[in-house]
């Protein structure tokens, strides 16, 4: 059966204040980055997975979007390759 790593990222919409991301910005600021301006924080995931390409994807599109993201409140996108 074949197996794949997933990475899944999960940012907050553009809409969505980010109060961890301002922080971080005033923080680099302060510490004479002043060049750096935007930052926003978000989540990265890796998973092992195993099984036939599109259910696993489906899988994989299932979890990114019902458990590992708020789809109202953040975006997520996915990357799979099969494992060598």
């Amino acid at each position: 059966m074949p197996k794949y790593n997933a990475k899944i990222y999960v940012t907050l919409k553009p809409s969505i204040l980010d109060p961890q991301g301002r922080t971080v910005e005033r923080a680099l600021s302060h510490l004479d980055h002043k060049n750096v301006g935007s930052v926003r924080i978000g989540k990265y995931i890796e998973l092992s997975l195993s099984g036939e390409k599109a259910d696993v994807e489906a899988q994989l599109r299932d979890i990114t979007e019902n458990v590992l993201s708020n789809p109202i409140m953040e975006d997520a996108r996915w990357e799979l390759e099969e494992e060598k």
